[in-house]
């Protein structure tokens, strides 16, 4: 025999690549993750692991991502996320929505073909009124169609997750996850989109309250002057004896037609004066505004970023637990088929026993 026979089939000849795997460093960051856990019967559950509890282990991780996932679509339902920008469609459920999205498309160009038909006495002898009615009522039931795809594709979704594997069930998780990520990232450039536009409210809000103020004043000056050209009007009047002449009566108009235009202009200044307030207190309200969209984009950027880079490293946490559970498979089939190895070895030597018996005795004879 070969004093190169290799038990284990590696070649030591040729190049591998080095992986450098600090074990001592592995096995203390286990430890310590091992102590952080509070229930002391998980710890010991976790170091006294064999092969069964394994796969009583990986069942129950199944069972918890199945819950979640179906709490998360009921959640999805509740807060009214659409259930397929949320959620892992194979074709067949996809082909649900599609099928129903492209009819409702078919019928509303069918139906505008046959409103777009000239109303001519001609066209209505070659039933455009009937084919209008009938494009309409093929609508109806296309959008009917269409509302009930979404709770239709949900149901062949959830029937088939019920019975799905782990791997499966954590990839939908992470497709959540990367969905809510793009709905975040979405939703902060709606808020910053929203912030501009209170700002730019607010300049104009600003100069409106400016251009208001120097109204007022104008306003201000013009009542002074009319007040006291009103406070003369009034002192001529006094000074005249004859109340009964002409020379009053004209005195009067003057007085009237002086206290119009102090009315009018005590008007304006008073809805100067109003409006300088509504804009100075708007520009107040736009700044909180702000302030407050600004503080929940920043928490929904902290959240986005988290989640993004939590999302990244899960999925290479996801698939070293695949491949553990597929290695311990492997290694439950291994077992099995060694146990059937050394009952099939037993078996041959009982049997060429037997044979070596047999053949015996019929030598003696």
């Amino acid at each position: 025999m070969s004093d190169d026979f290799d038990l284990l089939e590696t070649n030591s000849n040729e190049k591998t690549e080095k992986v450098d795997v600090n074990w001592g460093k592995a096995i203390d960051t286990m430890k310590s993750k091992l102590s952080q856990e509070d229930d002391p019967e998980v710890r010991q559950k976790i170091l006294n692991a064999t092969l069964d509890d394994v796969v009583h282990m990986a069942e129950k991780d199944r069972t918890t991502l199945l819950d979640a996932i179906k709490d998360l679509t009921d959640y999805q339902d509740e807060v009214g996320i659409l259930f397929e920008k949320f959620s892992s469609l194979n074709a067949t459920e996809q082909k649900v929505i599609d099928d129903a999205q492209n009819a409702l498309e078919r019928a509303k160009i069918e139906l505008e073909d046959a409103k777009n038909k000239p109303d001519t006495w001609w066209n209505n002898l070659w039933g455009r009124k009937s084919k209008i009615k009938s494009a309409e009522d093929a609508l109806k039931v296309a959008e009917k169609t269409r509302a009930a795809a979404d709770n239709k594709a949900k149901a062949m979704f959830q029937e088939r997750i019920e019975s799905a594997d782990v791997q499966t069930l954590l990839k939908e998780l992470s497709y959540k996850s990367q969905a809510a990520v793009t709905r975040l990232k979405n939703r902060e450039i709606e808020i910053k989109e929203v912030e501009d536009k209170l700002q730019d409210a607010i300049v104009e809000a600003t100069k409106n309250h400016t251009k208001a103020l120097e109204k007022k004043k104008e306003v201000e000056t013009k009542l002074e002057e009319q007040y006291a050209l009103l406070k003369q009007a009034r002192q001529e009047i006094e000074d005249i004896a004859d109340k009964q002449s002409a020379e009053y009566a004209q005195a009067v108009g003057k007085v009237t037609t002086l206290e119009q235009k102090v009315e009018e202009l005590e008007g304006l200044k008073n809805a100067y004066t109003t409006l300088a307030a509504s804009k100075d207190s708007f520009v107040h309200k736009h700044n909180l505004t702000i302030k407050v969209l600004t503080s929940l984009r920043s928490n929904l950027q902290t959240h986005r970023a988290k989640l993004k880079s939590d999302t990244e490293e899960r999925l290479k946490y996801y698939d070293g637990y695949i491949v553990a559970l597929k290695a311990r498979t492997d290694q439950e089939f291994a077992a099995i088929l060694e146990h059937l190895g050394v009952k099939t070895d037993e078996h041959i030597g009982e049997t060429l026993a037997a044979m070596h018996t047999a053949s015996a005795k019929h030598v003696k004879i």
